[in-house]
C-alpha cells in the first residue's frame, strides 16, 4: 500500500516534462512555419524564441494568441484485444506578448506571458490503470520580461527573466474498497513556482540568411498543496487528514538555433534544432506533511534522457494581406524504457503544421494554425507499477492569433 499511494505523484514529472508537453506552442506563425523561429523575424514571439532578436523586429507589437489541445491516447494492455481511450478533453495553451521600443531605437523592451509546459489527460475510473491515474490537469504559466540591444545593423543580443507559476490537480484510485465496494480515491492539488531566464543573439549576414541562437535556462519549480483520500472511515486512520505535500522539479534548459532564408521577396524558409537538457530528471522527491503506514516520504528514480528536434517551415506571401505557411518535424522521446507511463505515454513523434495569415487593416493581422502530432507505438512494463501494454497517440491543435503592429 505504501508504494502504491506514492506512486501517485510519478504522474507529475511525466506529463509535465514529457517531449510532448514541452508544448512550444508560443506563436501561431511559427506554428504554421514546423515551430521555427530563432532565425527569423516574424513577430513579437521573438520574445520567447530568441531576446536578441527583438531589437532588430521594425515594429512594436501587442498581440495574444490560443491553441486549445485535444490528446487522443488508447492504451492496449499486454495479453488482451481491449483498448482503453482518454476523453476528449481540452487543454488552452495560450500565449501574450508585447513589444515597445522607440522609433530607430537600439532598444526594445519585451514582456511575453505564455504555457510552455501543462497537460490534460483523463481516462476515467474504470480502466485498467486506474490505480496509477484517473486524471491529471497540469498547467504552467510563465512570464518574461524582456531586454534587447542592438550592438550593429548586424547583431542584436537579449535576455529575460522568467517567473514561473503552476497549477497540478490530480486523482488516483485506491484498491481499498468501502462497504458498496467502491474503490477508495486519492486527491492532491496545489500549486508550484520557479524562477529562470532566457537570452539570445541574432544575426543578418552578408548573404541574407539569418542566424538565431538562444539558450533557456532549467527552471527549478516548487510544489505544494493538499492531499486528500477517500477511503472507508475504518482506513482512515492509516490515511491522515488534513494532510499536505511539498515536492521540488527541476524543468529542463533548451538550447536552440534556426536559421532564416530569403530566396524571393515571397518566400521565407527556415530550419530550427532544439536540444533539451532532460538529464537533469533523474530521481523525484516528494514528501508528505503527515506520515503513516500507508503514506509515507520518498525518492523515486526517473532517469531521463536528453531529448532533440528537428524543425522545418516556409511561409509564401501571395499578396500584400496573405500570407501561406507549412512545415513539420521529428522530435526524440526523453522517457526511457521502463518509465514511460500512462500520465503521458511519450515516445519518439513527428508532426506537421499549416497556416494562414491575413492583415484584417493596415496595423491588425489575423494569423491561424493547425497542427498534427503522432507518437509513435510504444510497448512498455513500467517499472515502478508492472502496468503493461502499448500505448499511441495522436494530438490535434488548431490555434489563432491577433496582433496589432504600429
Amino acid at each position: 500500500m505504501r508504494k502504491l499511494l506514492l506512486l501517485l505523484w510519478l504522474a507529475l514529472p511525466v506529463c509535465g516534462f514529457s517531449q510532448g508537453f514541452q508544448v512550444n506552442l508560443e506563436g501561431e506563425k511559427q506554428i504554421g512555419m514546423g515551430h521555427t523561429g530563432t532565425g527569423t523575424l516574424l513577430d513579437g514571439a521573438s520574445v520567447f524564441f530568441n531576446p536578441g532578436a527583438v531589437a532588430m523586429l521594425p515594429e512594436n507589437y501587442i498581440q495574444a494568441g490560443i491553441s486549445p489541445l485535444v490528446f487522443d491516447s488508447e492504451f492496449n494492455p499486454s495479453g488482451t484485444n481491449t483498448t482503453y481511450r482518454t476523453a476528449n478533453k481540452i487543454a488552452t495553451p495560450f500565449t501574450f506578448y508585447g513589444v515597445w521600443g522607440p522609433k530607430s531605437s537600439f532598444w526594445k523592451f519585451g514582456l511575453g506571458i505564455y504555457t510552455p509546459f501543462g497537460g490534460l489527460t483523463d481516462w476515467g475510473d474504470s480502466w485498467a490503470g486506474k490505480y496509477v491515474l484517473e486524471s491529471l490537469d497540469l498547467k504552467t504559466i510563465f512570464f518574461q520580461p524582456t531586454l534587447s540591444i542592438k550592438v550593429t545593423d548586424f547583431m542584436s543580443i537579449g535576455a529575460g527573466f522568467v517567473y514561473n507559476h503552476a497549477d497540478i490537480d490530480l486523482t488516483q484510485a485506491i484498491p481499498l474498497q468501502n462497504s458498496s465496494g467502491q474503490d477508495g480515491q486519492a486527491h492532491l492539488s496545489g500549486t508550484g513556482k520557479g524562477y529562470g531566464w532566457n537570452a539570445g543573439v541574432f544575426f543578418k549576414t552578408e548573404s541574407g540568411v539569418t542566424i538565431g541562437i538562444s539558450h533557456r535556462s532549467g527552471v527549478s519549480t516548487n510544489f505544494n498543496g493538499n492531499a486528500i483520500f477517500s477511503v472507508a472511515p475504518s482506513l482512515q486512520p492509516n490515511f491522515p487528514q488534513p494532510n499536505s505535500f511539498t515536492s521540488p522539479v527541476a524543468l529542463p534548459p533548451t538550447n536552440s538555433i534556426g536559421f532564416g532564408f530569403y530566396p524571393t521577396s515571397q518566400w521565407t524558409l527556415a530550419l530550427d534544432a532544439n536540444f533539451v537538457g532532460w538529464d537533469v530528471f533523474k530521481t523525484l522527491a516528494f514528501n508528505y506533511k503527515v506520515t503513516s503506514s500507508a503514506v509515507s516520504s520518498s525518492v523515486f528514480p526517473q532517469n531521463y534522457n536528453d531529448a532533440v528536434s528537428l524543425r522545418a517551415g516556409a511561409q509564401y506571401k501571395s499578396s500584400d494581406k496573405m500570407a501561406w505557411r507549412f512545415g513539420g518535424g521529428y522530435a526524440t522521446t526523453a522517457i526511457p524504457d521502463g518509465y514511460v507511463s500512462p500520465q503521458v505515454p511519450d515516445a519518439n513523434r513527428f508532426y506537421l503544421t499549416g497556416g494562414i495569415g491575413y492583415k484584417l487593416a493596415h496595423h491588425l493581422d489575423v494569423d491561424a494554425s493547425f497542427e498534427f502530432e503522432h507518437l509513435m507505438p510504444r510497448t512498455q512494463t513500467t517499472i515502478q507499477t508492472q502496468l503493461s501494454g502499448t500505448y499511441e497517440t495522436n494530438v490535434y491543435i488548431p490555434g489563432v492569433s491577433l496582433s496589432y503592429h504600429w
